[in-house]
Order: C-alpha cells, then sequence, then structure tokens
C-alpha cells in the first residue's frame, strides 16, 4: 500500500467506483498532475457510491484493472481506503487525508456528471474546506453541472473548473459492451 505523505506537497484524490477504471481517469488525473504540480495523485477505490446502484464488478476486480491502467505512471497511485475511514462518504475520506496530511494542499477531482447532484453528497458544504474541488467538463454535463446547486453555492475560492477536449467514455458505457 502507498504511504500517505506528511511533507507540505500537493496531492490530488480521484475517488470513485472505478467500474471498471478507464482512459478517461487516467487522461484527467494527468491533467491534474500537471496543471497543478501534484506530488501524487491517489486513485480512492470505493466499495459503492451512496447515490448508485451496486457496481458490477468486485472492489478487488477494479483494484487490479486500476493498477494495470496506471502501471506506467510514477505519480499516480490506487487505494481502497474504507476499512481505515469506515465510511464511503466522501466527507469522511477527505477528513481522514487531511489528518493524514496535515500540511499538505489537497484537491478533490471529479467530473461533471458528479458536479450535478453533489448536494446530495454528505457534508457537501463542508468539502471544500478540507479539499479544493476540481471538476473537470464531461460531455453532455457542463451545462447541468454549471447550473447545479452546488456551483451556485459555493464561492470562486471553492471550486474550479476544467473545461477541455472531453472524452467520451464511461464507466457506464463500458459497461454496455460486456
Amino acid at each position: 500500500m502507498h504511504k500517505l505523505s506528511k511533507k507540505n506537497i500537493k496531492i490530488g484524490i480521484l475517488g470513485g467506483t472505478f467500474d471498471p477504471p478507464h482512459i478517461g481517469h487516467l487522461h484527467i488525473s494527468k491533467i491534474g498532475i500537471k496543471k497543478f504540480g501534484l506530488a501524487k495523485l491517489i486513485w480512492i477505490i470505493t466499495k459503492k457510491n451512496p447515490l448508485k446502484k451496486k457496481p458490477y464488478l468486485t472492489v478487488k476486480t477494479r483494484m487490479i484493472l486500476s493498477k494495470k491502467i496506471i502501471r506506467r505512471e510514477r505519480k499516480i497511485f490506487v487505494q481502497s481506503l474504507e476499512r481505515k475511514v469506515k465510511s464511503i462518504n466522501t466527507f469522511d475520506l477527505l477528513k481522514y487525508m487531511k489528518s493524514k496530511n496535515k500540511k499538505s494542499k489537497i484537491y478533490f477531482f471529479i467530473g461533471a456528471d458528479n458536479l450535478i447532484n453533489f448536494h446530495k453528497w454528505k457534508n457537501w458544504r463542508k468539502i471544500p474546506e478540507l479539499a479544493k474541488l476540481v471538476v473537470f467538463a464531461r460531455q453532455k454535463y457542463s451545462t447541468k453541472a454549471l447550473n447545479s446547486i452546488a456551483s451556485k453555492k459555493f464561492g470562486k475560492k471553492d471550486w474550479l473548473y476544467i473545461p477541455g477536449k472531453k472524452i467520451n467514455i464511461s464507466s457506464s458505457l463500458i459497461r454496455k459492451f460486456w
């Protein structure tokens, strides 16, 4: 398991079910590492998204597939921390990460599709206190995301929207071909 650092560094977190992981996850990870000068980025695989149905693949399979995708990346790591955090909620995860990395600046990456229902996440208004929220454009979701409850409630200091080339791929699209 990748050790968490206590140094004053920039750490990125891409959390999700990764059901399955795909090149879109890798694409935004590479952009985030470069754009924010991250020392490392951790893909944190959750057992289940509280707002979605049961994942298709097991956590173990998703971990194996994720590690395969990032095997050539020196700054990207894969972890599942639910046993340590004792929660599947992002707020609890970020609180845990902040406690282990007190002096580090944490960036939490999500796709624009997640911003649409972000106001339904546990303690969603407090998430920007723990990490800089970075929202990546996703095809067909950007307009809804930018007009979402969370986007209107958060201040400019709370989050960033990263426009750019949208890769038209998603875990749900991949599962349709299985």
